[in-house]
């Protein structure tokens, strides 16, 4: 006979990196949480690259709902479902990891007890370096050139800050519909401060069958093409072209550099 104060069967939340789109890059520990979720939960193009199956439901949602998207998956939780939120490339980079914790953080203290794990993925600037050879093999960071969740004056300062500094810099979220300027603004700010002959990679869609890729001067990038599929990487003042006959330049950063 069942006991109605018998312990629910605790939920959990698996915070989970796609990659940069072919599957094949999906790790299979990745690919294991996925099998064992009862709720998918994440931004619509990235929860349609998972099949449907039985036993799975789906919530997908608009691209600015992080919070509430990381509230759902904690309450489907604490509720005794076994849920996966996905995010392309990596959680942790510019992604849904930091959401769910905000939530936890500034949510019901039950939430803290839950089983919550993160399955790293490829993200966008390690796929594009890769293909090209290791335009990140010195130091360098990431930037996002969305001012949506922080001032546009905050991402000028710690742009100024890197490329004087000497570090590649990979630019995620550079240009949309709604921001069509910011790009062109980095850009130009790179040029102030780096020779305009600075390497400077493309990389739009990488892995994905649109795949685009194109190593530029710094003086061309400033009116080149991009989208939001589009990664770009400023190289470093060290970094260098290895040239080939017919085909695209290896790119690669030493990792010395002279005192």
């Amino acid at each position: 006979m069942s006991d109605n104060s018998e312990a629910r069967a605790e939920g959990s939340v698996t915070v989970i990196g796609l990659g940069p789109g072919d599957p094949r890059l999906l790790t299979e520990s990745a690919r294991a949480a996925l099998d064992r979720a009862q709720d998918l939960i994440g931004y619509i193009p990235y929860v349609a690259r998972i099949p449907e199956r039985e036993g799975l439901t789906r919530h997908a949602s608009d691209n600015r709902v992080e919070l509430d998207r990381s509230r759902h998956a904690l309450a489907l939780a604490a509720a005794g479902r076994h849920v996966a939120v996905v995010s392309g490339g990596d959680p942790g980079v510019f992604a849904m990891a930091a959401a769910v914790f905000e939530a936890v953080e500034n949510g019901p203290a039950e939430w803290r007890d839950l089983d919550i794990r993160v399955e790293p993925g490829i993200t966008a600037m390690l796929a594009a370096a890769a293909r090209l050879g290791a335009p990140l093999g010195g130091d360098f960071c990431a930037i996002s050139l969305s001012d949506n969740l922080k001032p546009w004056d905050v991402v000028t300062a710690r742009l100024e800050a890197v490329l004087r500094a000497g570090l590649s810099v990979a630019l995620y979220n550079p240009i949309s519909s709604a921001r069509p300027w910011q790009l062109g603004r980095a850009l130009a700010l790179a040029a102030e401060i780096l020779p305009l002959a600075t390497p400077v990679i493309f990389a739009r869609a990488v892995t994905r069958p649109d795949e685009a890729l194109r190593v530029l001067t710094l003086d061309e990038a400033r009116t080149a093409p991009a989208d939001m599929a589009t990664m770009i990487i400023i190289g470093a003042p060290t970094t260098r072209l290895i040239l080939r006959e017919g085909k695209l330049p290896f790119v690669y950063t030493p990792r010395s550099v002279a005192g």
